[in-house]
């Protein structure tokens, strides 16, 4: 059996509202665009189609003004549970990795854990240390919980 885990980063966040909402953040690129992404970066997205084989073809702009133009395609969606994606610059990426997100209701709180999963260990080594995978992932579950916390007060009234 593969062992991964010297080409994987694995994150996790509690989040203060229902699975439903937190699930619901990632299916709409109205939702996206207002968390995706580490803290001072914005998106643009050219095309979004949240279904499995659909894709999302976006641009993400850094806080510097430097463009990273990004591609997803849906492996797996099983609502409210679980989303799997393959994540790279363009289509047919041959660096491209994935990423497994799940979440666990807890009472009316969610755990998400975000596993992505580089194909080499360089490639991932290179994500740390050159566009800082692991912070940028806490920034981004960050981001979202701070969306879905707020959209969730906002539901409630």
């Amino acid at each position: 059996m593969e062992t991964t885990t010297d080409r994987e980063i694995v994150i996790s966040r509690m989040i203060d509202a229902p699975r439903e909402l937190v699930f619901e953040a990632f299916t709409e690129v109205r939702h996206l665009s207002r968390w995706w992404g580490p803290s001072g970066f914005t998106t643009t997205t050219s095309s979004f189609d949240f279904q499995v084989g659909g894709a999302w073809e976006f641009v993400m702009h850094g806080p510097d003004g430097t463009d990273y133009p990004e591609w997803i395609t849906w492996t797996e969606i099983l609502a409210p549970e679980r989303i799997a994606m393959l994540h790279g610059e363009y289509r047919d990426d041959p660096d491209a990795f994935t990423s497994v997100l799940t979440f666990g209701a807890e009472g009316e709180r969610t755990r998400i854990d975000m596993r992505t999963v580089f194909p080499t260990v360089e490639l991932r080594d290179e994500a740390v240390e050159k566009y800082g995978a692991i912070e940028g992932g806490r920034q981004t579950l960050a981001n979202l919980a701070a969306f879905v916390e707020e959209w969730a007060g906002e539901v409630v009234r």
